[in-house]
């Protein structure tokens, strides 16, 4: 009988449920968008949050961080491992006379900071050189071609490949023994096992280096990524509410729209429901009945718009991650379930004035009408 009734006036039904779909849309549409945002996010991050970074402070008497120093912070870090680095730049050449100018970092441990690709790809750098995968591209180098840094021929062990789809900057890097002649390190990074850990790790450095009695002096730069990640973490997590919450007046929009349809259907068939009343049907299934009719409207325009969304959110996942796949994954396709609950849930809401006004309206004078 619900079903019936809804097919009374097709029209009207047809543009309720249309706006049920539009709020469906843009409530899952923005929610599996800041899904796929945040997903890629987290991708371009990676392990950024386990990072600490050391370098000189204003207040140092020294252009970097010492050796005495470096040996402090190894023996401050328990977990983790420390990666002490000198920088430059330098210009690079190939054989058809392509110039790309590059910055060289002199290190020794070269499994945590980079990913590299190679036959077997070296876990310290005690010889040779490593080559960032874009760099190599442009001059047309590969695994066991030389490159020339500051007089010195070095023979590329290993390409470092980068994780970013916008590319990494130009590196080169090369042992420590190539820069012997500077004493103090650039910086200094820490790899921790967690972003929690490296957070203590932050702290515990700057007790140690920054603060002395009652001032506190900034000897060493102390920066701690697992505060970046967290201020990443909670820009999205706003978008996110954002989001939704445009998308969430669509859908508001279209229950005062149901509102409107369910009211003007009893009283369009105020009449009828007074016959219903007067041969003994009760207040409760009158009620019910109502309640139907707007659950039956919500959950149609909800089914649709949740299968018109999985679309949009096919090419959304497409278009930032390169994935049209990613969209059936749970921390996106739960937008499509919560886009159909919350359909359902504002139809029921939408319909309980309507339904309550039709049920208490004496039957006497709904059939003197």
């Amino acid at each position: 009988m619900a079903w019936r009734n809804l097919g009374r006036n097709r029209v009207r039904t047809a543009l309720a449920a249309l706006g049920i779909v539009i709020g469906v849309i843009s409530i899952a549409s923005m929610g599996m968008a800041s899904a796929a945002i945040n997903q890629q996010a987290s991708a371009q991050l990676g392990d950024l949050g386990n990072k600490v970074s050391v370098s000189a402070g204003e207040d140092a008497e020294e252009n970097g961080v010492t050796q005495t120093q470096v040996e402090r912070i190894d023996d401050l870090v328990s977990a983790g491992t420390v990666v002490e680095q000198k920088s430059d730049t330098t210009s690079l050449s190939s054989r058809a006379d392509t110039v790309d100018v590059v910055t060289v970092t002199a290190v020794t441990e070269v499994a945590e900071p980079y990913n590299i690709t190679s036959a077997n790809p070296p876990e310290t750098l005690h010889s040779g050189a490593l080559l960032t995968n874009q760099t190599a591209e442009t001059l047309g180098l590969g695994v066991g071609d030389p490159v020339k840094y500051d007089g010195s021929l070095y023979r590329i062990r290993g390409i470092i490949t980068t994780t970013s789809r916008f590319g990494g900057f130009a590196e080169l890097v090369v042992p420590l023994s190539a820069m012997a002649d500077r004493d103090e390190y650039d910086t200094v990074d820490i790899y921790a096992d967690s972003g929690s850990d490296a957070a203590r790790i932050a702290d515990r450095l700057d007790s140690e280096f920054n603060s002395y009695g009652r001032t506190e002096e900034k000897i060493l730069e102390i920066r701690s990524t697992s505060d970046a990640r967290e201020g990443v973490n909670k820009f999205m997590r706003t978008l996110k509410l954002g989001l939704l919450g445009i998308g969430s007046i669509s859908l508001l929009v279209a229950s005062v729209a149901i509102l409107n349809v369910m009211l003007m259907s009893t009283i369009e068939r105020r009449g009828e429901i007074g016959v219903l009343r007067a041969v003994g049907i009760r207040r409760g299934e009158v009620l019910r009945m109502i309640l139907t009719e707007a659950m039956f409207l919500g959950a149609v325009g909800g089914l649709v718009g949740s299968l018109a969304s999985l679309g949009v959110g096919a090419f959304i996942f497409d278009k930032i991650t390169q994935n049209a796949m990613d969209v059936l994954v749970w921390p996106s396709s739960k937008y499509l379930v919560y886009g159909f609950l919350f359909a359902v849930f504002a139809s029921l809401l939408s319909g309980l004035y309507p339904a309550w006004k039709a049920a208490n309206d004496p039957p006497v004078e709904a059939l003197g009408e």
